[in-house]
């Protein structure tokens, strides 16, 4: 995964395509300073079960940012962020649809045996556990909800 943000790296520079070229030296510095904090703990190198989280909270950081400004009428500063999601997006996995997240959510009840909403926890904990960066947690909390309650 590195390797594939470094290349898109190079190409961006070779295409002179400056916005793009930004976002992705955004990631690899999210990606620095998360290899720091991890040789601080004695850890080696984030890999990719660590650099997919990474991405996700940058893209929902993102989407914060651009509700932001279009609630503050800068419409400009958010087609700008929803960019930026749309170059980070490209190095996560694909997304689960909605009938996958059914299944996982199903599965996870299954797995740990949850029974009423007091269990909520547990089953987004697996879910997030086996899927992480592949899937809409807000989404997957709804339907646990549902199942359970």
């Amino acid at each position: 995964m590195r390797a594939q943000i470094t290349e898109a790296m190079k190409d961006a520079m070779r295409a002179k395509d400056s916005e793009r070229l930004s976002t992705i030296r955004l990631i690899q510095s999210a990606l620095k300073d998360k290899d720091i904090a991890n040789r601080g703990q004695g850890k080696p190198e984030a890999g990719a079960d660590e650099i997919v989280p990474l991405l996700a909270k940058m893209v929902k950081a993102r989407e914060d940012a651009a509700k932001l400004y279009d609630e503050g009428g800068r419409p400009e500063l958010a087609a700008k962020e929803r960019a930026e999601i749309v170059v980070v997006k490209g190095f996560m996995p694909d997304q689960m649809d909605e009938g996958d997240i059914k299944a996982a959510v199903a599965a996870a009840i299954a797995a740990t045996g949850a029974a009423s909403i007091k269990d909520m926890g547990k089953v987004v904990a697996e879910l997030k556990a086996h899927h992480a960066g592949k899937m809409d947690f807000g989404k997957a909390s709804a339907m646990v909800k549902a199942a359970l309650g």
